[in-house]
């Protein structure tokens, strides 16, 4: 058995006992070597940014898609940058990579490059065809993918690997918070917006299970619970964001998440629904472009 299996069946088994530090760095390792085979399908100049549409080669050799947004100009010295991880509301045009294009444009004025990434769930028929079995196995999966983004980002010509930024929404950041576990060193901060504590908690919600069976889930997901891993991402700053009329994630699922953070942490609640609001967006970037220029 090697080492990556044998630390998910002793996951499984445990029911969910609090990870050691070592056991998420074998969990969610991946072969860096791999080719990401990035192929280039259009370019936009939009205001200061230039928008590449592009797709790169996931570990499963599923080809993905991503927006990479850039300064116009040529900035002077490295840049940071952003991974932006949508959230996921089907007919919404917006639970995709789409998402979080307006707020990539309006920073690569400050001279920030962004990746906005599709995901699983882009597919808005993901939630009901996904195999409900392997919900661990493919949160797995995920995991090795964000950070194979991170990878892509880092390694752009131009960006300063040591600025780095995740910004999540909704599963977007509750996978954000075991990217941030398990890469706090590479990260410069973390925007979580409108997620939950467990994977259980939205999993759950089809198919429906009798008691035994959503006692199993809860189980069997627990080793990938955001507030496990986010206890692991050291003194890393969050941005912490949610809404006062979510019917998706509870206050007291938020404070939990709230209070599993170790490092700085700024907690905002809007009067608002899942998808939050312009305020947020607005907090949310002034938080960013407060740390942007921070070496």
């Amino acid at each position: 058995m090697n080492r990556l299996l044998g630390a998910c069946v002793l996951a499984a088994l445990t029911g969910g006992a609090v990870l050691s530090a070592q056991e998420p760095g074998v969990m969610f390792a991946y072969d860096r070597r791999k080719p990401v085979d990035l192929a280039t399908t259009g370019t936009e100049v939009r205001g200061g940014a230039v928008i590449t549409d592009l797709t790169y080669l996931t570990l499963t050799a599923t080809r993905r898609a991503a927006y990479l947004v850039a300064p116009s100009r040529t900035a002077a010295g490295p840049r940071p940058a952003i991974l932006f991880v949508h959230w996921y509301e089907p007919p919404n045009p917006t639970s995709s990579r789409k998402e979080f294009l307006p707020d990539a444009v309006e920073l690569a004025g400050d001279g920030v490059t962004s990746l906005l990434v599709d995901t699983r769930w882009s597919d808005p028929d993901w939630f009901r065809d996904r195999d409900p079995e392997n919900d661990l196995g493919h949160s797995i999966e995920q995991v090795k993918e964000l950070r194979r983004a991170l990878d892509i980002l880092a390694s752009r010509p131009g960006v300063d690997p040591s600025r780095v930024f995740y910004v999540g929404h909704d599963f977007g950041a509750m996978y954000g918070a075991l990217v941030a576990g398990v890469d706090a060193s590479r990260l410069k901060g973390f925007v979580f917006m409108a997620g939950t504590r467990s994977f259980s908690d939205w999993f759950l919600l089809w198919p429906r299970r009798g008691d035994a069976a959503r006692a199993e889930v809860v189980r069997r997901l627990a080793p990938l619970d955001p507030t496990r891993h986010l206890a692991l991402a050291g003194a890393l700053p969050v941005l912490f964001q949610f809404a006062t009329r979510d019917k998706f994630v509870t206050k007291a699922a938020a404070e939990a998440v709230v209070a599993s953070a170790a490092g700085p942490k700024d907690v905002r609640w809007y009067d608002a629904e899942h998808a939050l609001n312009a305020e947020a967006t607005r907090d949310r970037l002034a938080w960013l472009r407060s740390r942007l220029v921070a070496k």
